[in-house]
């Protein structure tokens, strides 16, 4: 069970190691999150992943409210690059825009980081090898730029290499409501584009297949709620979708926030309790904002919303032994914010925590779901992201987390809930 904070907290006492009955439930919990396999917003993992997890917050004595959101959807049927002799699958950028069955045959043609191409992109498809990065959003500057540039300059489709540290192709979050580019574009592997890299430098022709059907269907979120009468709000809340397994991505969030959930029913009798999860977090979002619509109590009922976001307790890994090695420590690609007032606790509770150690402040910095919650301006908040060596890519699979780090975190975070809500 979790201790009470207490001021003055030496470095050791403030490492929270779980207790075993904690670990024990982590490891369960992350093993159900990733035999759902992929959880694209509205799809059977998604699904039967937010009916596991509300059925947990039933048996813990939370109330269930579900909200239906549209969410885009494409199935798949060829989805490749060619060019002579050589072939590669591609990753459709949603929302896609299907090339027809024949495909798009044009010259390609390379486009550097910096949007400079090497030859004239009328008719052409438009290869952009973006700079190294641990990518997460096509609404990145270093995306959206040259690849709008490219179609200004009359290209017919994109194919964008994710140059990153694992070397496979990295999915992109993206607008749920309407395409972000103006023609068919695709993302491929690093380890798969130099064939297309030297093609391009050739002059020759390429064809790019996007095809397969395009269309929305509902997912859902749903809230979770223990209303004591208290009139004050302690607000939790994690995604549970993404592109792929998502087992560093999402998992450490659900794992601890099934853990939380099952504490605060019985430890937190001072406040009422909402736990939040929602879907469509790939779509930009999409499914914190229609919660934050019609959801969530209000910023003045609420004395405090935790949000678990990416890449709470994912593994670290090294990278120079031939092939990628994992690592019992954890990925220092984390990041913990919090309110000011509660960055004196936090650099104590989470010290010796690798990344978590150096909070910072959210009049400073933000990202993902919880920009939002301090912009809606929730008055105490505190949340984790990141974004590990496998983020959005196929292979974040049950290698890539460990249930001890996990659920270490997770007693940290119980730690600076005690001490947001002096319990």
């Amino acid at each position: 069970m979790m201790l009470p904070f207490m001021g003055g907290l030496t470095a050791s006492a403030a490492m929270a190691k779980a207790d075993d009955s904690v670990t024990g439930n982590v490891a369960d919990d992350l093993a159900r999150y990733i035999g759902f396999g992929s959880k694209q917003a509205g799809g059977p993992g998604d699904n039967a992943c937010g009916d596991w997890m509300a059925g947990e917050l039933v048996k813990a004595g939370f109330k269930i409210e579900r909200q239906s959101v549209s969410v885009p959807s494409f199935a798949p049927a060829r989805t490749e690059l060619v060019s002579g002799g050589a072939r590669a699958n591609v990753w459709p950028q949603p929302i896609v825009m299907p090339t027809g069955a024949e495909g798009i045959t044009a010259r390609i043609v390379r486009v550097d980081a910096a949007g400079r191409a090497s030859k004239p992109l009328e008719g052409a498809i438009a290869l952009i090898d973006l700079p190294h990065g641990r990518w997460s959003s096509a609404l990145s500057k270093a995306v959206q730029a040259p690849t709008k540039a490219a179609f200004a300059a009359g290209a017919v489709a994109a194919v964008i290499i994710t140059n990153g540290p694992s070397g496979k192709v990295i999915a992109l979050n993206t607008d749920g409501r309407q395409p972000m580019f103006a023609g068919p574009t695709a993302l491929i592997a690093p380890e798969d584009a130099g064939p297309f890299l030297a093609a391009a430098m050739a002059g020759e022709t390429a064809t790019l297949y996007l095809t397969g059907e395009s269309s929305r269907r509902p997912a859902f979120n749903f809230v979770g709620r223990i209303d004591r009468g208290k009139g004050r709000w302690l607000v939790v809340s994690t995604p549970r979708s993404g592109w792929f397994t998502c087992a560093g991505e999402r998992g450490g969030g659900v794992a601890a926030w099934l853990a939380i959930a099952r504490w605060a029913a019985v430890a937190v009798t001072s406040h009422n309790l909402a736990f939040v999860c929602n879907s469509g977090h790939e779509y930009e979002y999409l499914g914190a904002e229609e919660s934050m619509k019609a959801m969530v109590p209000k910023p003045v009922e609420t004395d405090f919303w935790l949000h678990l976001g990416a890449n709470l307790a994912a593994r670290d890994w090294h990278e120079i032994t031939g092939s990628p090695m994992p690592l019992p420590g954890t990925d220092a690609q984390r990041y913990l914010v919090t309110s000011p007032a509660l960055l004196p606790a936090a650099r104590e509770l989470f010290a010796g925590l690798s990344g978590l150690e150096a909070p910072y402040s959210s009049a400073d910095l933000s990202a993902g779901e919880l920009t939002g919650i301090i912009a809606a301006g929730y008055p105490s908040v505190a949340g984790i992201f990141g974004l590990h060596r496998f983020h959005h890519v196929a292979e974040d699979d049950a290698r890539c987390v460990v249930a001890a780090a996990v659920a270490e975190t997770t007693t940290a975070f119980q730690r600076l809930l005690a001490a947001a809500l002096k319990i």
